[in-house]
C-alpha cells in the first residue's frame, strides 16, 4: 500500500523527532537531509511491500482450486506466502 507523499513526508517527521526526544540519535548532518534518507527507505519499503503483495497473489490464482479473497483459507495462505517472500527478500528472519 503507497502513502501519499504528504503521509510519508508526515511520519518522516514524528520518527525523526521521536528518536531525537528520546535522544537516540545525533545528528551528523542536517534535519532535511536526514528526513530524506528516512523518507527514502519508508518509500522502498512498501514498494517491496507492494511487489510482495503482487508475487502472492499471483501465486494464489495459480491454484486449480480458487480461493475467495478475505476466505479463512486465502488470508493463511496469503500471510504464509508474504511471509516466505519477505524472508527471500531479506526483509524478516526465518
Amino acid at each position: 500500500m503507497m502513502l501519499s507523499e504528504e503521509k510519508v513526508s508526515h511520519l518522516t517527521h514524528v520518527l525523526l523527532k521521536g528518536l531525537m526526544d528520546r535522544d537516540l540519535i545525533a545528528l551528523n548532518e542536517e534535519e532535511g537531509v536526514v528526513r530524506r534518507e528516512i523518507k527514502r527507505i519508508v518509500n522502498n519499503e512498501l514498494k517491496i511491500g507492494e511487489d510482495i503483495d503482487l508475487v502472492v497473489r499471483k501465486k494464489l490464482l495459480s491454484f486449480s482450486k480458487k480461493l475467495v479473497e478475505g476466505s479463512p483459507e486465502w488470508e493463511i495462505l496469503y500471510k504464509k506466502f508474504f511471509r516466505e517472500e519477505e524472508i527471500k527478500k531479506g526483509r524478516a528472519s526465518g
